[in-house]
């Protein structure tokens, strides 16, 4: 049977990592896994709680395509909280994850043959989503003096859109509020659709994070319950649309999605409210950063940008290896831990950097720490 072109796109390599990690672990090896991307954390109690009551009393239905209004309300008093933003509930929308509102936003956006600018490295599905859409993805080639962040004067010429994350995936690094500011204002003034990825915001570490939606209005903002609120398998996100595009998303929404999970809509609202156990998840990060930030250049990874939030830290290991997916089967291999290779993240230089995760506990942390430290010792 014929496939369409659009259904040909590249593989997520971290993906081929964790299942090399899994045979290992299968054989009877201790892994430790700096490969994965989520919280080894559950979701908040309250939030398992209010399921739990809600299958009891809840058919847990359909609910209306742009999801429940309290949560909406719930989102929009957020961003009230965290960054002062005085945010109408009728522009959020609930998404199965911010993978869904990718597919909505580059649905709503763009049509077969726009191009796209990203920042490289950068997380691969956006590259992936919009070639399975018709839509040409459009590298930016971000410098580690620069943070791995794009700035105006690197803008491609004719780009109908621009994706800028903040902390970003694979580098944790952040644009500050004059940087996105500069980016919102360019993209306004070149009619460039802007799209702000913010899904590891709330884990930041020295400085806090700002949304786009303090410098413009003319933004699709994304965001997740997935990173900083533990529910990756959850699937929901959401994203706040400028209020002209609202009836867009919806009619999208309703035809892609029908709506969000009921039961995981029900988990996060209920997942707002746990800050305190939320933070606690957050300082195990800070510690398990520290760890990173120390040993890592002392085992030899010594070309970093350290990061302002996320769970990662990546590394240029052109110093060490031209092929970082080799490398990294032989750090699984003779070391028992999990990395991810650049190649996912930068499919131009990414043979030559690595990306570490610390979302596990502080043990696994210091004990990859060690096994990287000695393995380094005796790669020679």
């Amino acid at each position: 049977m014929r496939t369409s072109s659009r259904g040909i796109v590249d593989p997520f390599i971290v993906m081929d990592v964790m299942e090399a990690a899994r045979a290992a672990e299968a054989a009877g090896r201790h892994i430790i896994h700096m490969e994965v991307g989520q919280p080894s954390t559950p979701a908040p109690a309250a939030a398992r709680a209010a399921l739990a009551r809600a299958m009891e009393e809840d058919a847990l239905g359909y609910t209306v395509a742009l999801g429940l209004p309290a949560l909406r309300e719930g989102i929009a008093r957020h961003y009230a909280a965290w960054y002062g933003v005085d945010l109408d509930p009728a522009r959020v929308i609930v998404t199965s994850g911010s993978s869904g509102a990718f597919l909505l936003a580059f649905a709503a956006l763009f049509d077969a043959g726009d191009r796209v600018a990203l920042g490289e490295p950068g997380y691969p599905s956006y590259r992936q989503i919009l070639r399975a859409m018709s839509v040409v993805p459009v590298g930016i080639p971000t410098k580690p003096e620069n943070r791995y962040q794009p700035r105006p004067e690197e803008m491609p010429e004719g780009v109908q859109g621009l994706i800028v994350a903040s902390p970003g995936n694979p580098s944790g690094t952040m644009l500050g509020r004059e940087e996105l500011a500069a980016l919102a204002g360019l993209c306004e003034a070149r009619a460039i659709a802007l799209i702000s990825d913010e899904i590891y915001h709330g884990l930041q570490y020295d400085r806090r994070a700002v949304t786009a939606l303090e410098v413009t209005d003319e933004v699709y903002v994304v965001n997740s319950f997935s990173k900083y609120f533990s529910m990756t398998g959850w699937r929901i996100g959401w994203m706040v649309v400028p209020e002209s595009h609202v009836r867009v998303v919806e009619r999208l929404a309703q035809n892609m999605f029908i709506c969000p999970p009921h039961a995981s809509q029900v988990a996060a609202l209920a997942a707002l409210g746990c800050g305190a156990e939320l933070e606690a998840n957050r300082a195990v990060y800070a510690e398990n950063r520290r760890l990173m930030l120390e040993a890592l250049p002392a085992a030899g990874f010594t070309r970093i940008a350290p990061p302002d939030g996320a769970f990662y830290i990546y590394a240029d290991v052109s110093d060490l290896t031209a092929d970082s997916r080799t490398f990294a089967a032989e750090i699984l291999d003779r070391a028992g831990v999990a990395v991810t290779p650049g190649l996912d993240f930068d499919p131009v230089r990414g043979g030559r950097t690595l990306r570490f995760s610390y979302a596990r506990s502080t043990a696994d942390i210091r004990e990859g720490l060690a096994r990287l430290h000695d393995f380094m010792k005796t790669r020679g």
